[in-house]
């Protein structure tokens, strides 16, 4: 610097005092620009916090939307899987209902079958009875409670004895060998044996009434084929509801007769108006009952073993004399109480070389 620049100073300026006031002075300057420095790097943290907080939440904040999109869309699968599953049981439920209906009207269709039977039969025949005695066991309410008829064929040289008394069969069973004396010390040895019959123990019988036949009751005592002709001239005619007649038939059992008619129309005609005057003979007029027949088919037919209590089959009987005089000697034996017997309700022999049938009945009596 030259002389000539320092001459244009201002004295008053060069002092030392005045150069001190202007370090002060700047040293007040800088210290406020320190500060406000440090105000600035502390706002610029406090940015960068508040930018990284930022950023931290909006990362988590898309994360959270990635996470309920993902979630969103396995929803949208889970309630595809449980309508689909929806679907099918609605389905299921369609076929059940289906099956259920078809069942009801199958159920509905046998209750009008049985209500028609029902119906016919409380308009069968009216027939008297009366009590006689006790037939059905009251601590076995699962019997059966039919008139058996069994036919049993006989061996040669056998016979079967029927005792009144159980007990009686049942000791001469137990002594099995019997000593039959013939007279004058010759005898023969008869074996006892239990009788074993094939019974029916279950039967399950379907029924319908006859579209074709009907059953006239209440007739009056004529001989059998006057009666026939009455009934098929009457019945034969279109004027008497009738119709043209295929068969007729008297049943032994009850006395009534049935009627088949050609026609399926006929049977129903009779049977609604079920009272009829048919003409026997000149002037003599009666009323007769037409009802339902009731055709019955076995469905089901199931048997066991029975052993007689009161019969015995007596084996081993050789032909060594008449038929009718061995017989008597078996039945006098077996009628005494030495040989172990007791009073004799039927017996029947059939010889060697012989055929005989012999017919068990059921057993009326009051311990059977």
């Amino acid at each position: 610097m030259s002389e000539e620049d320092f001459s244009i100073v201002p004295e008053d300026q060069c002092t030392l005092g005045a150069i001190d006031g202007a370090i002060k002075k700047y040293m007040v300057q800088y210290d406020q620009l320190l500060s406000e420095q440090r105000e600035l790097a502390i706002s610029r943290d406090e940015q960068r916090l508040l930018a990284e907080r930022f950023r931290e939440r909006h990362n988590e904040a898309a994360r959270t939307i990635e996470d309920d999109k993902s979630n969103f869309f396995m929803d949208i699968e889970s309630e595809k899987e449980t309508l689909e599953i929806l679907k099918q049981q609605q389905s299921q439920l369609r076929r059940d209902i289906e099956t259920e209906n078809a069942a009801y009207c199958e159920l509905q269709g046998k209750h009008n079958a049985v209500k028609k039977q029902s119906e016919a039969s409380t308009a069968l025949p009216e027939k008297e009875v009366v009590f006689t005695q006790t037939t059905w066991d009251a601590a076995n309410p699962d019997g059966l409670d039919l008139k058996t008829r069994v036919i049993y064929p006989m061996e040669g040289g056998t016979a079967l004895i029927t005792f009144e008394e159980e007990i009686v069969a049942q000791k001469i069973l137990s002594m099995r060998e019997h000593r039959v004396g013939l007279g004058e010390e010759c005898f023969i040895t008869a074996v006892a044996e239990p009788v074993q019959l094939i019974v029916p123990s279950y039967v399950e019988m379907d029924t319908r009434i006859s579209s074709r036949r009907v059953l006239v009751s209440n007739l009056p005592d004529q001989d059998g084929d006057s009666l026939l002709d009455k009934l098929e001239i009457h019945f034969g005619k279109s004027r008497n509801g009738g119709g043209e007649v295929e068969d007729r038939e008297i049943q032994d059992d009850s006395g009534g007769v049935v009627i088949t008619f050609c026609d399926t129309n006929v049977a129903k005609g009779l049977i609604d108006k079920q009272h009829h005057e048919v003409e026997f003979g000149k002037g003599n007029k009666h009323k007769v009952k037409v009802t339902p027949f009731l055709n019955g088919e076995i469905r089901l037919f199931k048997t066991k073993l029975s052993v007689c209590a009161r019969t015995v089959l007596l084996t081993g009987i050789p032909a060594v004399m008449a038929a009718d005089g061995l017989m008597d000697l078996l039945e006098i034996h077996f009628q005494k109480g030495i040989n172990g017997g007791g009073e004799v309700e039927a017996i029947l022999y059939n010889p060697l070389g012989a055929c005989t049938m012999a017919l068990f009945e059921g057993d009326s009596s009051p311990e059977r």
